[in-house]
């Protein structure tokens, strides 16, 4: 398993490849920057051990008990009864459907038990790229969960962030959402990310992160950015989440969101857990594209939905900035392409973020004179009118060597 410090590494070591088979060579091309020296790792757990040993008492702790205010059906236990390891590097949390004695939940006699860890008093975080690699249960009633609370707990005023969650009626969905005072519960803003063509969740191993900084939280599944969260999405309410947190994992049964389990549930379920980090200092992927008066190329508002405008904008180093040249020669930033909108040839054609779909109008060559070069149009990503402005679009145009087509990356 690769750890998130050597995943950058590997992603500037593609950049370098890519930008020479694209005919960026000779002295006069820029070497991109590696952009993990300002990185720490600051928690790493790769669940390490023998098969059945408990978890790392240095930095997790067990928590006991039912939860009756969701109105969950399960136990959770101590030890290594519902969460150890197994050996090959992996914490496997497992639901079991079983009322065994001693046991008594809000209902009543439990009808299953499982487990759930965090790091209070062990470990928090303030900022940085949280994920976890995960391979979540299947089946109606089944309530895995990733996730943060705000220290010291008095919740909602102290915060919750939810990295990820999956509610077993919904297999090809996760969520991640953010509860605050004023919108907590039912309440709390967030947005779902599904897989494509209805694949499941429980089928693979995925990683589940959020970057998070002051005033900013980000989502992402496998790279894939699907929403961002400000204080502008509050409609005034207080944005609790710039102070210290810790993590949570946990496989609930039942309760108000996913309902309970019922005959088509399997049980045992588990959830595997292949590790977890945090990271902080500047972690996104990628390496800054800058151009005219020393500016960066911007998906603006760091919004990584279909057509969103990219711009030149003063460089801030956030997600929104950094670029991967892919080996099919497209350009990529918060899990999309650079795109040519229309699929447009015509001087003055802007450009945007779209999914990635392999077309030409994705294609990009990154030349030793330091000019981007879409081959279809045969034009150059120009800054609009030469200006420096921060928000001024970017298009394609017939290419002139002016400094308002000229790149460096890294």
């Amino acid at each position: 398993m690769s750890s998130p410090r050597t995943l950058r590494r590997w992603l500037v070591a593609a950049l370098s490849a890519a930008l020479v088979a694209s005919g960026a060579v000779g002295t006069a091309r820029a070497e991109p920057a590696d952009v993990t020296t300002a990185a720490a790792v600051t928690f790493s757990d790769t669940f390490d051990g023998p098969a059945g040993a408990a978890v790392d008492s240095s930095k997790w702790q067990i928590e006991t008990g039912d939860n009756v205010n969701n109105h969950e059906r399960q136990y959770y236990t101590s030890g290594n009864k519902n969460a150890a390891l197994d050996g090959r590097g992996h914490l496997v949390i497992t639901a079991r459907k079983e009322n065994p004695a001693g046991y008594r939940c809000w209902y009543g006699t439990c009808q299953y038990t499982s487990a759930r860890l965090n790091t209070s008093g062990k470990f928090t975080a303030q900022y940085g790229h949280v994920e976890a690699r995960m391979k979540i249960p299947r089946g109606q009633g089944m309530w895995p969960a990733f996730w943060m609370l705000g220290t010291p707990v008095d919740w909602p005023a102290s915060g919750e962030i939810d990295i990820m969650e999956n509610v077993g009626f919904e297999p090809a969905t996760v969520h991640g959402t953010i509860h605050g005072p004023g919108y907590s519960g039912s309440g709390g803003i967030g947005a779902a990310y599904s897989l494509p063509g209805g694949r499941a969740f429980a089928d693979d191993f995925h990683t589940f992160a959020v970057d998070w900084a002051p005033d900013s939280i980000t989502w992402s599944v496998d790279g894939n950015v699907y929403q961002r969260r400000t204080p502008a999405d509050l409609g005034g309410r207080s944005w609790v989440f710039n102070k210290p947190f810790f993590l949570i994992l946990n496989l609930a049964v039942g309760g108000y969101w996913p309902g309970d389990p019922d005959g088509s549930t399997v049980f045992p379920q588990q959830l595997v857990v292949d590790h977890v980090s945090v990271t902080t200092g500047d972690t996104a992927p990628g390496a800054a594209i800058r151009g005219l008066a020393g500016k960066c190329v911007d998906v603006a508002g760091a919004d990584p939905a279909n057509g969103t405008p990219v711009q030149l904008y003063a460089c801030n180093g956030t997600a929104a900035q950094r670029w991967t040249v892919g080996s099919d020669g497209t350009l990529r930033a918060l899990g999309k392409c650079l795109d040519v909108t229309g699929n447009g040839t015509a001087d003055g054609t802007p450009v945007q973020l779209w999914d990635c779909t392999g077309g030409p109008n994705q294609k990009w060559t990154v030349t030793a004179a330091h000019d981007i070069v879409n081959p279809q149009a045969d034009k150059c990503l120009d800054v609009t009118g030469n200006s420096p402005a921060d928000a001024t679009r970017l298009q394609i145009w017939t290419c002139t060597g002016g400094a308002n087509q000229k790149w460096t990356v890294g």
